[in-house]
């Protein structure tokens, strides 16, 4: 948790603060009420409500098919739970690369409709004018840079991005362009830590890692992965704090077995 006192809003004023005062960042995704109210309650300090919600709670393979109603109404659940925490919402597929009209008008539907205090979209150079005219328009940019999942096609595949002098230098002037056009903070997901490091020391904005190393100024994980609930796949740069799928898995099976036998319920659980 950061010295910020428990029941001060997070602000991006107050993730620049952390930079300079060398404190780490903390960052978790959730996609409900009650998964923000526990994250809330622990001392995160910014929710990503992702687009990886069509993986892990909606069950596609991809993110590509989850849409901006889809993240609105995961966004407004997930803020009526965090009352301290910075809450971003995740622009979805198709939802900022048609027009920068219709980025900015989607950017500003989480903070009219949904109550997030801001947003993140994935890219580098070329959403630059979209990231200038969203936060211009007064709405916090997170930007996302290495691994893209929403351009997992045009990238090859799920890998590490940035191994080549070319890629790295590209990733290293793609964050410069993308703070100068207006973004607080970047991700940077599964890039060699030693590129991370030069990114994260020629910013001022924060960079967020994940699959990135110790360098960066924060981490992100996706809630699901570090509970041990999603269980489909593991990338590498996933720590599970917790076996959830399992306890989960084992609670369910003592409730089948004890109302099969009249184990459940007994007079402790039933009105006399």
């Amino acid at each position: 948790m950061s010295t910020q006192g428990k029941l001060n809003k997070i602000t991006t004023a107050v993730i620049k603060d952390m930079k300079k005062k060398k404190e780490k960042v903390t960052m978790l995704t959730a996609y409900d009420y009650g998964t923000a109210a526990v994250v809330d309650e622990a001392g995160i300090d910014i929710i990503l409500v992702g687009d990886s919600l069509g993986m892990v709670v909606l069950g596609y393979d991809s993110t590509l098919p989850v849409t901006m109603e889809d993240m609105i109404h995961h966004t407004k659940a997930v803020c009526r739970g965090a009352k301290r925490a910075m809450v971003l919402g995740d622009m979805p597929f198709m939802s900022y690369q048609v027009s920068v009209e219709d980025a900015v008008r989607n950017a500003g539907r989480f903070l009219q409709e949904a109550g997030a205090q801001g947003v993140k979209l994935e890219g580098g150079r070329e959403v630059a004018e979209v990231t200038r005219r969203i936060a211009s328009a007064g709405i916090p940019v997170m930007a996302h840079l290495g691994l893209t999942p929403q351009s997992v096609h045009q990238l090859g595949g799920y890998k590490v991005q940035g191994k080549s002098d070319a890629a790295a230098k590209r990733i290293l002037e793609d964050a410069k362009i993308l703070e100068d056009a207006g973004a607080f903070s970047v991700i940077l997901e599964c890039v060699p830590t030693l590129l991370a490091k030069e990114i994260t020391e020629s910013l001022t904005m924060s960079t967020i890692g994940i699959g990135a190393g110790i360098h960066c100024d924060g981490q992100v994980l996706v809630i699901n992965d570090m509970l041990g609930i999603f269980e489909r796949f593991t990338p590498k740069f996933v720590k599970k704090y917790a076996n959830l799928n399992l306890q989960m898995k084992e609670a369910v099976t003592q409730y089948i077995g004890e109302v099969r036998t009249g184990v459940f319920p007994d007079d402790a659980h039933s009105f006399l």
